[in-house]
């Protein structure tokens, strides 16, 4: 293909997706719903799992290397 077809593509590719989010009206509301689950689910949570004494603890890559493997272990 050649660079020119390829942007008329992409444009009208861009143009379909546009419309189509803004004739959207149920739609609008569902995206709302999964951002919100994302922002949840990514950054919430997060603050929650985050164990920041393994950072401290542990200085090199190897230190931390050697504690997953013998959590694993002892599992």
């Amino acid at each position: 293909m050649q660079k020119g077809k390829v942007m008329d593509v992409i444009r009208l590719i861009y143009k379909m997706y546009a419309e189509g989010f803004r004739k959207m009206t149920v739609g609008k509301t569902l995206w709302k719903i999964v951002f919100i689950k994302l922002f949840v689910i990514l950054i919430v949570l997060k603050l929650f799992t985050h164990n920041k004494t393994f950072q401290s603890e542990y200085k090199t890559d190897t230190e931390k290397s050697e504690f997953v493997s013998s959590a694993l272990i002892r599992r």
